[in-house]
Formats: structure tokens, sequence, C-alpha cells
């Protein structure tokens, strides 16, 4: 067990490694900070003076190096722009994104797995059609396309629900609902093939004819084989939780997260969205490396396989 997980450990290391890397790459290449934050009518010497002040005069190595000396001690950066910590810029936004983010994942739980195991248990029915019709619906349609349709019947036409903004609870709801819409529908999906799967192997065949209780064969046999594929959509979910805001939060004008690294990269502040992606690439790294962890405590035989090699 315990080389399972110092692998699963060295393997998220080095996936953040890479992300910090390509992130630091991509946006030095896709251009120059000096030309957005000066304009592109000022004069060279205030754009070589802005460059040597940011470090952006040193080649690119140096310049790594020393984005992962200042990593490695703590140190986030300072936003061009703001001319404040990267970091402290970015946690300020974070309970925002964590109002949509949290509510969110519940509704896709509550609703997405009940439903399709629902679904599975009465297969072939009217319900499981229409389980299977409203899923289908709901992770095909694009989440800015499910935005713009729920302000334009809650917010345009009904004009129940505020259409932008952060001033009560109510402002989150079509925000939250665009969040969760499509992963209730990709969660009901599996969980109904990942039930349909198991409900056909012998083991629940033979756990019937021993005369056990539906109930029992469900609950004791089925949901625990079935949690297997299940586990590995959710983490999946919350490790893109952040990364799916960022549509949301501009739709909504939500002062998350989200918004933040889109105005970041428009302005081409490198400390800033940085900063997000590298916090973005640790949050799905930890979600799969739990996802890992909860694999070898419901399958004993993917940790000895794991271990052997």
């Amino acid at each position: 067990m315990i080389r399972f997980v110092l692998v699963r450990l060295l393997r998220a290391v080095l996936t953040i490694m890479a992300v910090v890397t390509f992130a630091f790459v991509v946006l030095r290449m896709s251009g120059d900070p000096a030309m957005v934050m000066l304009g592109p009518d000022v004069p060279q010497e205030a754009v070589d003076a802005f460059r040597k002040a940011w470090g952006l005069d040193q080649p690119l190595w140096i310049q790594y190096i020393a984005y992962l000396k200042s990593i490695f001690s703590g140190d986030f950066g300072v936003s061009m722009r703001d001319k404040a910590s990267a970091i402290q810029l970015v946690l300020e936004r974070v309970p925002a994104t964590l109002q949509l983010t949290v509510p969110a994942l519940l509704l896709k739980l509550v609703f997405g797995i009940p439903s399709g195991v629902y679904a599975a248990l009465h297969r072939q029915s009217f319900s499981d059609r229409g389980v299977i019709l409203i899923a289908v619906l709901g992770f095909t349609i694009p989440s800015f396309v499910m935005g713009l349709l729920l302000v334009l019947v809650f917010s345009v036409i009904l004009g129940w629900l505020p259409s932008g903004g952060q001033d009560t609870w109510v402002h989150g709801i079509l925000p939250t609902l665009t969040m969760s819409i499509g992963g209730i529908g990709i969660l009901a999906r599996f969980s109904r093939s990942a039930m349909i799967e198991v409900m056909g192997q012998p083991y629940i065949r033979t756990a019937s004819a021993k005369g056990l209780a539906w109930r029992d064969v469900v609950w004791n046999h089925a949901l625990p084989n079935a949690a297997v594929p299940i586990v590995t959509i959710v983490g999946f979910m919350v490790g893109s939780l952040i990364a799916g805001a960022v549509v949301v939060e501009s739709i909504f004008s939500w002062p998350g997260i989200g918004r933040l690294l889109v105005v970041s990269v428009t302005n081409r502040d490198l400390a800033v969205v940085q900063c997000i992606l590298l916090i973005i690439a640790a949050v799905m790294v930890v979600s799969n490396l739990v996802v890992d962890l909860l694999y070898g405590w419901l399958d004993p035989r993917l940790r000895s396989h794991a271990a052997g090699h």
C-alpha cells in the first residue's frame, strides 16, 4: 500500500511540474505583456524599462529558473496590473467561486447518481428513456449555451431571477444550475451504464438465487461494484470545477477565479495567470490522486496490480 501511494504521489508531482512548465512557456510566447500593459504608442524606452523591471529582458531559461525558485519558496509573484501579490488576488476570489462550485457539485451527486441507478434498475421503462433523454440533452449542450438559455427563460421572459451579479444568494441560482446540469446528465448516464453492466454479472444472479432480498442485492453487491467507474467521473468533475467556472462566471459577471483568469489572460498578467493555472492543476491532480486511492480501497486487485509494477 505504501508503494502504491508513493507512486501516485510521484506522478502527481510530475504532472504539476509539467503543467507549470507548459503554462510558463505558452504565456511568454502568446504575447508581450509590456505592449498590452503600456499600449502600442508608448516610446521604446518605456517598453524596455518595463521589461527590465519585471525580468522579461532575461533569456527564457533564466526566467524559468527564477520562477521555479520563487514558487518553491512560496512566492507566486506580483500582479503587473494591480501591483499586489498574485496569490492574494486569487485567494480573495476563492470564496465567490466556492459559492458556485460546491452547490453545483452537490446537485450533480444528489440528482445524477440516483437517477442513473434508478434508470438502470427500471431498464427499458418509460422512466429509463426519460432519464436518458434528459441526460443526453444535459451534457450535449455547452455550458455557455445553457447559461444563455437559462437567462433568456428565467430572467428575460419570466423575470424570476437576476441575470448577473453577486448581491444576494438568488444571484447564484442560475450560474449554479448552469454548472450542474451538464454534470447531472453525465453522472446519470455513467451511473446507468455501470449499474447495467454490474447487474448482468454472474455473482448478482447467484446472490439473487440464494434468496437474498432484492434491496440487499442492489445495496450490498451491485452498488459497491458499480462505484469504481462512478468515482472516476466524480473525481474528474471535482478536478475541473474551477476550470468549468471560467465560462459561467464570465456569463453571469460573477467575481470569482474564473472571471479573474479571463481578465488576467487578456491583460497578460503573467503572475496571476500562472497562479490560477497552478491552483487548477493542483486541484485536478489531488482529485485524481484521491480517486486512485479510492480505487485501491474499493478494489484491492487494482492496488495489488499497481504494487507489482
